[in-house]
């Protein structure tokens, strides 16, 4: 009979399981989401390289750049480097840091240190992140809390994920009755509650279920990325399945622009951001920041330095991009037109 022991076990092995799945490039999901969307170059911009900004602020905190290093990770020794290999690199750069799914610290405390990253990270905003399924499987206030204080985070990410439930070999599928208990949670925490999906992006109509719940902090997370479909298919043996829905959802473009039609909601936009041409149009689209996690994953193995060199990169070429618009500011490049290309 399987124990609380076994249990632990499964879920530090699936967790550095996702890790090296995560790195594997046929587990990325290639729609061409950005790439169907273009600006018209600006060969004389009223402005100077130097004079382009893109600092932000996020949570109360000032961002030097409109970038968030999304959830990821915890939970196990090669976790514990990771975040802080990110943490690190998030302070030096002064952007916006997620750690990954908190329940197994929640469960078992000893694990709590492999999240605990406010030391290397003391002035950047930092989220905070549970499954919301979990709210159908005995968590409330008490554990969200919990996952707040233990890394003294900005905001809690309450992450959404039906369909890598409905593929996982150990899914969570209980979603009925979901949203009452998030709106318990928002209203009961002293941080912001972000609303989070993990790679099949938000609508509107959801959006607005989830404002309506008092959640005005919404990340896309839409297709174009990491395909966990393929990824849990892989685990449980049904690569068909992971193939027929490695696609499933909305494109992370079309996310952004269908919940920019809610008034008053912060937008993050990820899933499938590559580079720091698709964080410009990210933020073209209408997000106020953009969400990577894959393209520092493998930096993060090795040293805070090279995921540091990963975000120059990201923020040079948002900073080319601006310059290549003429647009000298995050608000200006938000006003700058953007159009879909038909694919071909």
């Amino acid at each position: 009979m399987k124990t609380p022991a076994d249990d632990d076990l499964l879920m530090r092995d699936r967790k550095a399981e996702h890790i090296r799945l995560a790195l594997e490039e046929r587990n990325q999901f290639d729609a061409r989401a950005f790439s169907a969307w273009t600006f018209d170059h600006e060969a004389l911009p009223d402005c100077d390289f130097d004079d382009i900004d893109v600092t932000t602020t996020f949570l109360g905190k000032p961002l030097r750049a409109p970038l968030l290093i999304s959830c990821m990770t915890g939970g196990t020794e090669v976790a514990t480097r990771i975040n802080r290999h990110l943490a690190e690199a998030a302070q030096a750069r002064g952007v916006a840091l997620g750690v990954g799914s908190q329940r197994k610290a929640i469960e078992d405390p000893s694990l709590a240190a492999t999240f605990q990253v406010r030391d290397v990270a003391p002035d950047v905003p930092v989220l905070a992140n549970l499954g919301a399924i979990q709210l159908n499987y005995g968590y409330g206030v008490a554990e969200c809390r919990r996952a707040v204080d233990m890394i003294r985070a900005d905001a809690l990410a309450l992450h959404l994920n039906p369909l890598q439930e409905a593929i996982q070999p150990e899914g969570q599928c209980r979603f009925a009755g979901l949203l009452p208990k998030m709106r318990e949670v928002a209203a009961a925490l002293p941080v912001p509650v972000i609303a989070k999906e993990v790679g099949s992006g938000l609508s509107e109509a959801t959006g607005r279920r989830l404002v309506d719940a008092g959640i005005r902090i919404l990340d896309t997370a839409g297709v174009g990325g990491t395909s966990w479909a393929r990824i849990e298919a892989q685990r449980s043996g049904d690569v068909a399945v992971g193939e027929l829905f490695a696609g499933w959802g909305i494109p992370t473009p079309d996310s952004i622009r269908q919940l920019r039609r809610i008034d008053g909601v912060t937008i993050v936009g990820s899933g499938g951001l590559r580079s720091g041409l698709d964080l410009a149009k990210t933020i073209a689209l209408g997000a106020d920041l953009g969400g990577m996690a894959q393209p520092f994953l493998e930096g993060a193995l090795e040293s805070a330095e090279r995921v540091v060199a990963r975000i120059d990169a990201v923020v040079h070429a948002l900073k080319i991009t601006m310059f290549c618009l003429g647009a000298k500011s995050l608000p200006q490049l938000r006003s700058v037109p953007i159009r879909k290309e038909s694919m071909r």
